[in-house]
C-alpha cells in the first residue's frame, strides 16, 4: 500500500466521526430546547378576577427558567464531549495490548513503508542466502570443468570471469557476516548487506549459467558431453583404485569409499542418459547427464584430496628438521641472558616445551603425523617469530594451504548439509595474510562442517 493511501485513511475516519458528533450535539440541543419550551410559552387564558396578584409569582418562575436555557445547553455539550473522549480513551487503552511496532507512530497505526523486518528473520535469511549462493558457485565451477572439455579454455573465459565476480560478492558477504557476528552496531543494516551481496552473486551466476547451458546444448544433443563425462569417469575410476592403496590418514578417512559411492551414482545416471537419448527424450537425458557430472565431480574432489594430502605429508616430513632449526633461530634473541618477564617469558617456555616434544616424537621410531608435527612447530614459534627464518614461512604456507584445501573439499562434497558458519570462516581463512591464523580458521571451519553433517545427515 502506498503512503498516500495509508495517510488517507485516518482523515476519512476523523471526518466521519466529526459528522456523527455534530449530529449527536444537535440532537442534544434540540432535546434541551424542547424540555424548556413549556417555560417559554405565553399564557393566553382570559384573566380571572383576583388572579393578578397570584400570577406574579409564575411570571417570575418563567423568567428564571428562560435564563437557564443557555447554561443547560452548554452543560449538555460539555457532558457529551466528555463522554465521547472517555469512550475513545477506553477503546484506545483496550487496543494497546502490545508495544507499537517499529516504523509506526502509535499502536494500531499502519506501518511505514520503510519499516525494517524483524532482526531474527533477517538473520535466518542472511544465513540461507550465504548457503544458497555458495552452493550455486560451487556447482557452476564444477560444470565449467565439463564444459571446458567440450568447448576449450578460450570459450570458458567469460564464464570464469562471471564466477570470479560472484566469488568476490560472496567473499564480501561473508566478511560482513563475520563482522556482524563479532558485533556490529547496525545489525539490521549488516544483515541486509549480506543478503544484497548474495543476491548479486546469484544474479551473476544465473545469467552465466543460462549462457553456458545454451552453449553446451545438452537438451539438444548430449552425445558430445556424454562421451566426455564417460572418459573422465573411466580415468577417475582408475585413480580411485590407486588412492585406496596409498594413504591412511584421519583427515581423509572414508574418502575413497565415499568416492566409490559417487562413482556408482554416476554409473546409474550415465546409463539413464543413454536410455533417455535412445528413446528421444533429450530433456530427461540432460538432467541425468548433469546429475552424473555432479557425482563425478565430487568423486574427483575426494580422490584429489587423498593424493594432495599424500604429497603434503611427504613435503612436511622433509621440512621438519629445517623447521626445528629455523624455530631455534627465531627464539635465539630471547635467550641472550636478559630476564624476560610476563607473556614473552611464558611464550618462550611454551615454545621450548613444544620443540622438545617434537624432537622426542620424531626420533622415537614410532609413526607420527608429519603435517601435524610441522603445524605444532609453526604455531609454537609464531608468537615470537621475527622473520629471521624463511623456512618457517614455507612451513606455515604448507600447513595453511592444506588446511584450507581440506576444509573446502569437505564443504564441496557435503554442501547440502553444511550451514553458513563454516563457509564464513573458510572465506576469512582464504583472505587473511596471517598463515597460522588461516590454519586455525580453516580447521575450525572443517570442524563446524563435520558437526553440521552429523546433525543433518550425509547428502544423498
Amino acid at each position: 500500500m502506498t503512503p498516500s493511501l495509508i495517510r488517507g485513511r485516518p482523515r476519512r475516519g476523523r471526518s466521519h466521526i466529526s459528522v456523527r458528533v455534530a449530529h449527536a450535539l444537535l440532537g442534544v440541543v434540540v432535546g434541551v430546547v424542547w424540555l424548556v419550551l413549556p417555560w417559554m410559552t405565553i399564557n393566553d387564558d382570559a384573566p380571572v378576577a383576583g388572579a393578578r396578584v397570584s400570577a406574579a409569582a409564575p411570571a417570575e418562575d418563567e423568567s428564571s427558567g428562560t435564563d437557564l436555557v443557555l447554561p443547560v445547553a452548554a452543560l449538555a455539550v460539555v457532558v457529551v464531549l466528555a463522554a465521547y473522549g472517555s469512550v475513545r480513551r477506553i477503546r484506545r487503552a483496550r487496543s494497546r495490548t502490545t508495544p507499537a511496532a517499529a516504523g509506526t507512530t502509535h499502536v494500531g497505526a499502519y506501518p511505514s513503508p520503510a519499516a525494517a523486518p524483524p532482526l531474527a528473520g533477517l538473520d535466518d535469511r542472511s544465513r540461507a542466502a550465504l548457503v544458497d549462493a555458495d552452493n550455486r558457485l560451487r556447482a557452476f565451477r564444477e560444470e565449467l570443468v565439463f564444459a571446458e572439455a567440450g568447448s576449450g579454455p578460450g570459450a570458458m573465459a567469460p564464464f570464469a570471469g562471471a564466477a570470479e565476480a560472484a566469488e568476490a560478492e560472496l567473499a564480501a558477504a561473508c566478511a560482513i557476516r563475520r563482522r556482524y557476528e563479532e558485533g556490529v552496531p547496525e545489525e539490521a543494516a549488516a544483515l541486509a548487506g549480506v543478503v544484497g551481496r548474495c543476491e548479486e552473486a546469484e544474479r551473476r551466476l544465473t545469467g552465466a549459467a543460462e549462457s553456458l547451458g545454451a552453449l553446451r546444448g545438452l537438451d539438444r544433443d548430449p552425445a558430445t558431453a556424454l562421451a566426455s563425462a564417460e572418459t573422465r569417469f573411466r580415468e577417475l575410476t582408475a585413480r580411485t583404485a590407486e588412492a585406496g592403496n596409498t594413504l591412511t590418514h584421519d583427515s581423509v578417512t572414508g574418502y575413497v569409499e565415499l568416492a566409490k559411492d559417487h562413482l556408482v551414482t554416476a554409473t546409474v545416471h550415465l546409463n539413464r542418459t543413454h536410455q533417455a537419448t535412445a528413446s528421444g527424450r533429450p530433456d530427461e537425458a540432460a538432467q541425468h547427464l548433469r546429475a552424473a557430472e555432479t557425482a563425478i565431480a565430487r568423486a574427483d574432489v575426494l580422490v584429489t584430496a587423498v593424493t594432495r594430502l599424500r604429497s603434503a605429508l611427504t613435503e612436511a616430513a622433509r621440512l621438519i628438521p629445517s623447521a626445528l632449526t629455523g624455530a631455534e633461530a627465531e627464539l635465539a634473541p630471547f635467550r641472550d641472558g636478559t630476564a624476560h618477564e610476563g607473556e614473552t617469558h611464558a611464550r618462550l617456555l611454551h615454545a621450548d616445551a613444544v620443540l622438545a616434544a617434537v624432537r622426542q616424537e620424531t626420533t622415537s621410531g614410532q609413526p607420527y603425523d608429519p603435517l601435524g608435527v610441522l603445524r605444532r612447530i609453526v604455531h609454537a614459534a609464531a608468537p615470537l617469530a621475527t622473520g629471521r627464518s624463511g623456512v618457517l614461512a614455507v612451513a606455515a604456507l604448507l600447513v595453511a594451504r592444506e588446511s584450507v584445501a581440506a576444509a573446502d573439499d569437505y564443504v564441496t562434497v557435503h554442501r547440502e548439509a553444511v550451514g553458513a558458519a563454516p563457509r564464513v570462516l573458510l572465506a576469512e581463512a582464504r583472505l587473511t595474510d596471517d598463515l597460522p591464523r588461516a590454519d586455525v580458521l580453516a580447521r575450525e571451519a572443517r570442524e563446524l562442517a563435520e558437526r553440521d553433517v552429523r546433525l543433518r545427515g550425509h547428502p544423498a
